[in-house]
């Protein structure tokens, strides 16, 4: 018999309604050799967010759930959040604040231009640069609405000629350069198949990140689009065949990797670790957030996450990418991470699903760029399987 993948017992709790699918307890079988079930250790950085995050949440759920286009954006501060709002704020989003300060202080600021204003900016900002050749300018937002950034990868190679005057779109623009934006393409897994784990799809290395299910509660491992094409055979590290990738999103480069059963959990550990933390459910990813990211060869080369991942930026691109920096500047994700698990961890030490692997930039290794699994929720109809 192979041994399971708890140690014992972990009882998720409801952190809150809405995003979070909690899962209930799993238990351990004692006839076999147990797995080390770790993830009551948070990192001290995540620890002190967790009433931010809490908090956060609220207004995020309402504004979900509304069309407001007055909002800029919403940021977890270093004790606080801030919401910052062009025009007043309405009154369902004030009751959201009143029930997210009951645990944290939040801040209203005013902002120059809401979101709605600055991705249509940035929309016709994409347009004119096509227009002239340039067919994937990353265009991100500022949370406080005062403008746009552009990020140009790679100029200095091609030269000042190649990126061309920038029309007026009735917002500051900001410029950025940046490195080449490069895919970030644990060994032996088993069924029911965890995140963390490595994934072999043809000649790739990638890893895969949370297990869900659908309406129809079909199972499946959530993993990068990148990493191979629908119809291809996955198997694990020691080629066992898991699935079959499918259901493949180019534009969010996300996919499915169809399977009989999947598992709770994450590694979190070397290579080869039995190490694993149970997935309590997943919520929106918030600036200024501080997460981890358990690939596969960084859990090889490093033994265990990179944490200390620190949001930054919400892309306004079609592929609607975040991106994260490792605060010591460390090198943040690699090549055969593509597809692992990002993560936040609840109040009861348990994970947090936040999102899926998929770049870094030469020469800026220390930036993390995925995917966030409410993306994935609104593209697939998943949550994480139980």
């Amino acid at each position: 018999m192979r041994p399971l993948k708890y140690a014992g017992a972990l009882s998720a709790v409801a952190v809150m309604a809405g995003a979070f699918a909690v899962a209930p307890s799993v238990g351990a079988t004692a006839s076999a050799p147990a797995r080390d079930a770790v993830g009551t250790k948070i990192p001290e950085l995540i620890h002190k967010q967790i009433p931010l995050t809490e908090a956060a949440h609220a207004i995020r759920a309402q504004i979900e759930r509304g069309n407001y286009a007055g909002f800029a954006g919403l940021e977890l501060e270093d004790s606080q959040v801030a919401l910052w709002w062009r025009g007043d704020v309405p009154e369902p989003v004030m009751q959201a604040v009143a029930t997210a300060r009951k645990s944290a202080t939040i801040r209203i600021a005013p902002a120059e231009h809401s979101l709605s204003e600055l991705r249509q900016a940035g929309a016709g900002l994409r347009a004119a640069l096509k227009a002239k050749g340039i067919t994937e300018p990353k265009v991100k937002y500022a949370l406080d609405g005062s403008r746009i950034t552009i990020v140009r990868a790679n100029t200095a190679a091609l030269g000042a000629q190649a990126w061309p005057a920038l029309p007026d779109v009735g917002v500051p623009v900001e410029i950025l350069d940046q490195g080449a934006k490069v895919l970030t393409t644990r060994n032996n897994d088993w069924a029911p198949w965890s995140g963390g784990a490595a994934l072999i799809i043809g000649n790739a290395l990638c890893s895969s990140s949370f297990g869900v299910r659908n309406s129809s509660n079909a199972r499946y491992l959530l993993t990068a689009g990148h990493c191979g094409a629908n119809g291809n055979g996955v198997a694990d590290g020691t080629g066992e065949f898991i699935g079959t990738f499918t259901n493949e999103h180019t534009v969010h480069d996300l996919a499915l990797v169809q399977t009989g059963s999947v598992d709770p959990s994450v590694y979190i550990g070397g290579a080869d670790s039995n190490a694993v933390a149970y997935v309590e459910g997943w919520d929106w990813v918030y600036p200024g957030e501080y997460l981890c990211q358990s690939g596969f060869t960084s859990g090889r080369v490093t033994g265990g996450p990179v944490c200390g991942l620190r949001v930054e930026r919400f892309n306004t691109d079609p592929g609607d990418m975040v991106e994260a920096r490792q605060v010591s500047g460390i090198t943040a994700v690699r090549g055969g991470d593509s597809g692992g698990p990002v993560y936040s961890y609840s109040a009861a030490g348990n994970l947090i699903a936040k999102g899926v692997n998929v770049y870094t930039y030469v020469g800026a290794d220390y930036i993390l760029g995925f995917q966030d699994f409410g993306t994935a929720t609104r593209d697939y109809g998943i949550w994480i399987a139980v």
